[in-house]
């Protein structure tokens, strides 16, 4: 185990030069810069702020420069936030964005884990064409369409929560149930899915066969394998959560990473878009990772290669 957790962490330097490469010449080549603006920055001022950021040097030795900043952790400096690095912004955002990924991860496993269970273990009833009805509306709403309905009936019809913001509970629960949902349905299904496959297993029949609850039968026999295909789709679906806040944060305004991302590209602020690209970059690749090994340690026949 541990030479293949090695070997798979030696294979992310390769991928993240490739990331980094092709994210830093194709923001480069997007038409505006940095100090573009309504009114046009005076030539000597708009010279000498290229001059104290590296912009005046050549493209390759500009790449060169960021390689060695970013060898030592430095992130660079934010050409739209004066004084600030992209180290302190990513350190202030951040945790926000953990915060909404990781509720939104909450709801999403015991809502879809829930439903798939029941699903399975009631299946071609009421519930099991409830919980799948529940799945497919999950999965074809979009983020950008539930969001901003779930805000239209319960924030400013009702008036129950809160419309925007990330300061109360209240301004958590809609941006939580809008992100969980869509990951909920997809957990749902592929749990109904490997639970319907484990309870016709051979084991599970002799189970029943010794008189075992269909409690027991479900908790300790067949919710294990069940599981499987949702331990795989956790690593990507994780990051999805992590990088499909940018749409969520700027529907419901929160002071996350994903929205300073999107401001970055529009601003086009150099490094806090390249500092971005590498941090989930780098979260898609490690969990990737771990999804794989705890995928493994539940399936004693795979082995890791």
């Amino acid at each position: 185990m541990l030479r293949y957790t090695v070997r798979r962490l030696l294979q992310i330097i390769p991928v993240l030069f490739v990331i980094i490469t092709a994210t830093f010449f194709m923001v480069r080549f997007v038409p505006g810069g940095p100090f573009t603006a309504e009114k046009a920055i005076p030539p000597e001022i708009l010279k000498n702020l290229e001059a104290h950021y590296g912009l005046d040097q050549p493209l390759w030795r500009q790449y060169l420069n960021y390689l060695r900043s970013i060898a030592h952790g430095d992130l660079g400096p934010s050409f739209k936030y004066s004084n600030r690095t992209v180290n302190e912004i990513i350190g202030d955002k951040l945790p926000v964005s953990l915060e909404l990924g990781a509720l939104s991860l909450v709801v999403a496993l015991v809502v879809g884990l829930t439903l798939g269970v029941l699903a399975a273990v009631r299946r071609n009833s009421w519930l099991d064409y409830l919980a799948s009805s529940i799945g497919m509306l999950g999965i074809c709403v979009p983020t950008f369409v539930l969001g901003p309905l779930l805000v239209l009936y319960f924030a400013i019809h009702l008036g129950w929560v809160n419309a925007s913001g990330w300061y109360t509970w209240q301004d958590r629960v809609l941006p939580v149930l809008t992100l969980g949902f869509v990951y909920a349905a997809y957990v749902m299904r592929l749990t109904r899915g490997g639970m319907l496959e484990v309870l016709n297993q051979d084991y599970i029949r002799t189970a029943r066969a010794k008189g075992a609850s269909e409690t027991r039968i479900v908790l300790k026999h067949a919710l294990r394998g069940g599981l499987l295909p949702v331990v795989s789709f956790l690593g990507p679906a994780i990051a999805g959560i992590l990088t499909g806040s940018f749409v969520i944060e700027t529907i419901f305004q929160i002071p996350g990473l994903g929205r300073e991302f999107v401001n970055s590209a529009f601003n086009r602020d150099y490094t806090l878009v390249l500092g971005t690209v590498i941090l989930y970059a780098s979260l898609i690749v490690v969990l990737n990772l771990a999804a794989d090994i705890a995928q493994v340690w539940l399936n004693p026949k795979l082995k890791f290669e």
